[in-house]
């Protein structure tokens, strides 16, 4: 097989350059040329999920989920914002990873995946 990873994600959007200033201000994604951002090595999963799951909203195609370091930093600074965040105990798995989530400005679901050591 030739893929060697995801080369990018291209969503539509009502106003493409205010969502992508909020990715870039709050999540630090898109800061290179072209809104382009080189990612860390690490696990990418890809998931096809049953029309009726209940995992993410009903009304989503899907959900991004984001590889990132230092959870709880980023949860007080998105809510600091006034980024509503929702954790949940169920989400963390003993300590081999945690998970937030939050909405993007137009509702997109983003799940903040901090994988344990």
């Amino acid at each position: 097989m030739g893929v060697t990873g995801i080369g990018g994600l291209f969503i539509r959007s009502r106003d493409p350059e205010a969502r992508a200033a909020w990715y870039r201000e709050h999540l630090g994604v898109g800061l290179g040329p072209g809104g382009s951002w080189a990612q860390e090595a690490g696990e990418t999963v890809f998931a096809p999920f049953p029309r009726d799951s209940d995992y993410f909203a009903a009304d989503q195609a899907f959900m991004l989920n984001l590889r990132v370091t230092a959870l709880d930093a980023l949860v007080a600074e998105l809510e600091a914002a006034g980024i509503a965040v929702e954790r949940r105990n169920e989400w963390d798995a003993g300590g081999y990873w945690r998970f937030a989530r939050i909405l993007d400005p137009e509702g997109l679901p983003i799940e903040l995946w901090e994988p344990g050591a």
